[in-house]
């Protein structure tokens, strides 16, 4: 089985991390309508989730895409909380939204080791929401909130728009003075509260067959319309990022070069790729990042699902769980590179110069690069 992915979510009180959650709800529900997401809550004394949801003009929306998932407090420890959501919802992926005052380090801890015991989740990310309008004040007051900007993997600066621009810029002065050893943490900007699935969340199973698709059909749905996940990406968040969809096809029964992929996830830098995702087959079984974390399971069909984000990157067996697009047939790799601002072009460019993806053995692939954004 493969494993659930887990993305958290960190911030102060108010910075809009609910905003931002049920901001993504539309998009999934676009790429695939029976989307499970389970939303785990690490509250004390607060107002109850489904309160929450239900003031919000998403609750439709909620409940359709999310088909009985569970939102509930966090109360006890996170093993059983996580257990309990698997045998009730069988989600697809947690988010985990942590409490205003929480260390993410800590939760970051319980993951790795959980993973490590059983297999049966893994981190995908942590996200960390920062009120600009108001992060100058709470900064200065609270040391957790600190803490939860410096260790992250991604920041999403939030309520900007209302901040103006030189509050922006002042924000970001202070996230780059905080940075340990010059390692700048990337930044997207939100739009009102929103920002694209494809920067927050990695690929898994349910998505996988999203990815498959070429990528002239990334543009249209099955039925022909505009695909709405398209338009997401060229209306509200073509300032902040930039994408390629990479095909690799060779001859019947090709795979792709396990060494030379490795290459490719060990030279890409955090601050100009923000997610790389791909459905690919290999000729080995390939290695996870962090040795620490279970390495994958062999896959029969030789074919894995491969997630890297921020400098890490796990590989998933798709088996027989993954429907993939007809348009994959005979592709021994479709790759999706979300990219920072400017960065398209010169990643082009790098990965048509040979030396990243190529068919493993003596035989020659065709190697496609095309940029949607």
């Amino acid at each position: 089985m493969a494993p659930i992915p887990i993305t958290l979510v960190t911030g102060f009180l108010g910075s809009g991390k609910t905003t931002l959650i049920l901001n993504l709800i539309p998009q999934l529900r676009a790429q695939n309508p029976d989307y499970k997401l389970a939303l785990l809550k690490n509250e004390f004394g607060d107002l109850a989730v489904d309160s929450q949801l239900a003031s919000s003009s998403a609750i439709s929306g909620t409940r359709e895409l999310l088909g009985g998932c569970i939102c509930c407090n966090l109360v006890g420890q996170l093993g059983p909380a996580l257990e309990e959501l698997e045998q009730a919802a069988d989600p697809d992926r947690v988010v985990i939204e942590t409490s205003g005052s929480a260390f993410p380090d800590t939760l970051v801890f319980q993951i790795n080791e959980l993973n490590r015991k059983t297999g049966k989740y893994f981190l995908d990310g942590v996200i960390s929401v920062v009120d600009v309008e108001n992060w100058k004040g709470y900064a200065h007051a609270s040391p957790t909130a600190l803490m939860q900007a410096k260790y992250t993997d991604l920041l999403v600066f939030n309520k900007w728009e209302t901040a103006g621009e030189d509050r922006y810029e002042e924000c970001l002065d202070k996230v780059k003075e905080m940075s340990p050893y010059d390692d700048y943490i990337p930044v997207v900007k939100s739009d009102k509260g929103k920002v694209d699935v494809d920067v927050l969340f990695g690929t898994d199973k349910a998505l996988a067959r999203d990815l498959t698709q070429s990528g002239s059909d990334q543009e249209t749905s099955h039925d022909g319309h505009p695909h709405a996940h398209a338009h997401e990406h060229k209306d509200n968040h073509q300032s902040e990022v930039e994408v390629l969809s990479i095909e690799l096809k060779g001859p019947a029964g090709a795979s792709v070069s396990p060494d030379k992929l490795l290459k490719l996830l060990q030279t890409a830098s955090k601050y100009e790729v923000f997610r790389i995702k791909a459905v690919a087959t290999l000729s080995a079984t390939p290695e996870n990042s962090d040795a620490r974390i279970q390495k994958p399971e062999a896959s029969p069909s030789g074919r894995y699902i491969l997630n890297w984000a921020f400098g890490r990157w796990t590989f998933t067996p798709t088996a027989d769980t993954v429907e993939e697009h007809a348009s994959s047939g005979g592709s021994a790799l479709r790759m999706t590179m979300i990219l920072a601002r400017y960065e398209a072009n010169k990643w082009s460019r790098k990965l048509e110069r040979g030396g990243f993806l190529e068919i493993d053995g003596e035989q020659v692939g065709a190697l496609t690069v095309k940029r949607l954004l």
